[in-house]
């Protein structure tokens, strides 16, 4: 978790130094900078200015963004801007399995439980592969201003329900009579489905119309390993429109 939040942290990072690399570039004198006084000043519309630096105006909501989304899950991420306190937030894609792994190890021992095996069988894991991790998930959020701090800063809350959809091949070793083994594999399929908790920060004061975001999210299924637990998180850029 420390891995994925340190990455996360300089993915944002990375996001706005470009931006203000690319805002520098556009603010270069030119040669005829020195002849500044020959010209009018040129006055920008508040709708044009909006598309050189965008940012969430009262009067124009509501806003859709589309976008992509890194991290735990690896999603397509579709936010709906009802207006500047509420939004819908719909993700789908695909979860990090590799940071599951020791969670599909762990399954192996209760699903092949010695009720399950003749009386001279035992059966010793040796690996799996996830053929499917699928995850989709909505979430109702609560966002507030937090320009005081950054300007383009919105700091935000909320909650959802998260459905996954998995299918694993074991991989394992079986002792069928003290003199004799078999190595074989079985597959196992399962849906998952729980409440999400979500906590993040959105930054949209870029001079092209996008919105990055940084969260981190808690899940906890209640179908199929009632009581299990995990915390997830990614950084993301939707386009605003």
């Amino acid at each position: 978790m420390f891995r994925l939040t340190k990455c996360i942290v300089i993915v944002f990072l990375l996001i706005l130094v470009a931006d203000e690399a690319f805002a520098q570039k556009r603010k270069r004198p030119t040669a005829t900078s020195h002849h500044r006084g020959r010209f009018k000043p040129i006055n920008i519309s508040r709708a044009k200015a909006s598309v050189v630096c965008p940012v969430f105006e009262d009067s124009q909501y509501p806003y859709h963004g589309i976008g992509i989304k890194v991290g735990d899950p690896f999603a397509l991420t579709y936010k709906f801007y009802a207006n500047k306190n509420f939004s819908v937030v719909i993700d789908g894609g695909k979860t990090a399995s590799g940071l599951y792994s020791k969670y599909y190890r762990e399954n192996f021992d209760t699903i092949t439980q010695p009720d399950t095996l003749l009386q001279d069988q035992s059966v010793e894991y040796l690996g799996h592969v996830v053929d499917k991790d699928l995850v989709f998930e909505g979430k109702l959020l609560y966002q507030r201003d937090a320009s005081k701090l950054l300007k383009g800063l919105q700091w935000y809350v909320g909650a959802g329900v998260q459905y996954r959809d998995t299918e694993i091949q074991y991989e394992y070793l079986v002792e069928v009579s003290f003199d004799r083994t078999e190595i074989d594999t079985f597959d196992e399929a399962f849906t998952s489905l729980g409440p999400t908790a979500v906590i993040g920060i959105e930054y949209s004061y870029f001079t092209i119309p996008i919105a990055a975001f940084m969260e981190i999210e808690w899940y906890t299924d209640v179908v199929n390993d009632p009581g299990w637990q995990r915390f997830q998180g990614g950084v993301g850029l939707r386009l605003v429109f």
